[in-house]
Formats: C-alpha cells, structure tokens, sequence
C-alpha cells in the first residue's frame, strides 16, 4: 500500500462498521484530511488489513504518512501520529 500523503490518512473500512463511522465523524469536526477504502470492495486493500493486524480484517484501520498503521485508534492518537 502506498503512504498517504503528509497530513492525511488513509482509512480502511466496511460500510457497516460503526467504529469507523465514529472516527470518520472526529476526523471530519477536526479537519483531518483522509481517503477511506472499503476492503469488501478492494481485496488488495482487505490482505494489506490482514497483514498489519495478525490475519484479522480488523477496521478501522489507519495508514499514516510514515508507512506505520493504527488499529481502531483513537482521535488522540491519530492527531498525535499526524503531529497535529
């Protein structure tokens, strides 16, 4: 997967999951700039979820500019990464 750019995440998600919503929320009231991928739509997407959280498509999942990712963080935690 490709590092988003400086700033911004991208987000790895399900159209049902409501932990995603919720973050989705935050990071729209805090001006948190991110593209969100759907891993039932993108399989390429759902093995990069799988690999980062032990074989599991655990989402929200986060990828941060420097290439790291985050499970289910929180808003603190994603400001924190961002050096927001």
């Amino acid at each position: 997967m490709q590092a988003p750019d400086a700033g911004t995440v991208t987000m790895f998600s399900t159209t049902w999951c409501g932990y995603c919503r919720r973050l989705k929320s935050q990071m729209d009231r805090e001006g948190i700039g991110y593209s969100e991928v759907n891993i039932e739509e993108h399989p390429e997407a759902a093995d990069f979820v799988m690999q980062v959280n032990g074989g599991n498509q655990t989402v929200p999942t986060l990828l941060f500019p420097d290439g790291s990712a985050a499970t289910n963080p929180s808003l603190a935690e994603v400001k924190q990464r961002l050096g927001a």
